[in-house]
């Protein structure tokens, strides 16, 4: 019985991924794998002659191991492309990801530059890529099984305040996003933290044990940490970058939010209340334990049930500035985008 190859209906916008499309990362990891073969079968054939002075089963043996790791790498791949083609596991995708994401991402943006594509647009699909498996793989989890990590650039530059080793001191001032998100936190009951580099994150990691980490940070601090975190599924937000690298960055608490309630089992009590008058109405809920309605991510059909609308948590959907919230945050869930890919 044959099984039907479908497009994952459930993609994410490419705007919150600076355009990104997924079939950037399908090619250049099949382009990767290409070439990771042609090169251990030329280093096969090279010195096929010589090996058999050894012994003659000598070149046997090591053809039939070339073999095996070429069909390791086939599979992988295959397994890998399909996973994000459709959004479900495929051969076992799911147990190898990590590994492959680890061996080709670094030979992936090798090869981009050959085609004259920047490390930084490779990024961008990995993350969008990265992001949809982990919706796709992840259950829902409990509020304490999940840490919200940040990069300490969102801290204004002008703060005295020391929040690496306690969130808490901060005064909740509005200069910087740091007071709108650990309102997410007090709301949601999640963890927050804040890390200056890769050994604070990691130490911060060990530290909390979360089953889930919703990580903000640039495409290079993302795509690093997704790697050295695995097997801990990692859903990344980009963040922005007015003031240019490492300096009183943004990030849109609307993607923040989007997250929380897609992967969360419990909800603030005002969302449950909300979820179950919309039940009562036949309406899609906004964000029902464990999952969430498909416009949350973009998929345009929002109802007046579903978050951005009056009466849910559109005070939070906004990007959050120094400025006053924007006029949208209390408009209908946004449209899908023309392509999403």
């Amino acid at each position: 019985m044959s099984i039907p190859i479908r497009k994952n209906p459930d993609s994410l916008p490419r705007e919150d991924y600076h355009g990104a499309r997924k079939r950037l990362f399908i090619g250049l990891i099949s382009l990767t794998s290409a070439a990771l073969c042609l090169v251990l079968l030329v280093g096969w054939i090279i010195p096929y002659i010589g090996l058999g002075n050894i012994h003659p089963l000598v070149p046997d043996i090591t053809g039939a191991l070339l073999v095996a790791c070429i069909a390791v790498i086939v599979w992988a791949t295959l397994g890998l492309v399909l996973h994000i083609y459709t959004g479900r596991p495929w051969f076992g995708s799911q147990r190898v990801r990590g590994v492959a994401v680890k061996l080709f991402l670094p030979l992936m943006e090798l090869l981009g530059r050959l085609f004259g594509i920047s490390r930084e647009e490779v990024r961008h699909s990995f993350i969008k890529v990265n992001n949809e498996l982990v919706r796709g793989e992840t259950g829902s989890f409990a509020p304490s099984d999940v840490l919200i990590l940040l990069p300490h650039c969102l801290q204004s530059s002008n703060c005295a305040v020391r929040l690496t080793y306690g969130v808490d001191h901060c005064k909740r001032c509005g200069q910087c996003p740091i007071e709108q998100l650990l309102a997410l936190r007090d709301r949601y009951g999640v963890k927050l933290a804040i890390a200056t580099g890769g050994t604070i994150a990691r130490r911060i990691v060990v530290k909390e044990r979360p089953r889930l980490i919703i990580a903000v940070a640039c495409e290079r601090d993302l795509a690093s940490g997704i790697q050295d975190t695995h097997p801990i599924p990692v859903y990344g937000v980009l963040n922005e970058r007015p003031n240019g690298p490492c300096l009183d960055t943004l990030v849109s608490l609307t993607n923040v939010e989007k997250a929380l309630r897609h992967f969360l089992n419990v909800l603030p009590p005002d969302l449950a209340d909300e979820d179950t008058a919309c039940a009562a109405t036949g309406a899609p809920a906004a964000g029902a334990p464990g999952s969430v309605a498909d416009a949350t991510f973009g998929a345009g059909r929002g109802n007046a049930c579903q978050p951005g609308n009056a009466g849910s948590t559109a005070g939070h959907h906004h990007r959050a500035q120094d400025a006053a919230p924007a006029a949208s945050s209390t408009g209908a869930a946004p449209a899908a985008p023309s392509d999403p890919q």
